[in-house]
């Protein structure tokens, strides 16, 4: 059972820089997708930005000022977080999928078995 761990987040002012990790429990980074979600309070699940076959993809809300990347070690994923805004607020997970039909569907968190237990992110005016 692959096992992940985020860790970094906390509390920071507008325009404040915050940035996540997720560390596997072993080798998942492999082949298919991999991304960062968040959730705030009475809202769905969203996806902020993935890594599918090596390409990035980043929610519109976000492009520009967060930055998704892996370590060459393919075992931890990084999520770098600038010019931070309080509507970033939210608990932040790190997911993995291992079926290649995530490719088709990365930003569905339904596409993804492996989850991460969550780092808050909260982000003040």
């Amino acid at each position: 059972q692959v096992q992940l761990v985020e860790s970094g987040g906390g509390s920071v002012q507008a325009g404040g820089s915050l940035r996540l990790s997720c560390a596997a429990s072993e080798y998942t980074y492999s082949r298919y997708c991999m991304g960062w979600f968040r959730q705030a309070p009475g809202k769905e699940r969203e996806v902020v930005a993935t890594i599918v076959i090596g390409g990035t993809n980043y929610a519109d809300s976000v492009k520009g000022r967060f930055t998704i990347s892996q370590d060459n070690d393919r075992n931890t994923m990084n999520l770098q977080m600038n010019s931070l805004k309080p509507e970033d607020t939210a608990m932040y997970y790190c997911a993995a999928a291992s079926d290649w039909r995530c490719t088709g569907r990365w930003w569905f968190p339904s596409s993804y078995e492996y989850w991460g237990q969550g780092t808050q992110v909260t982000v003040s005016s």
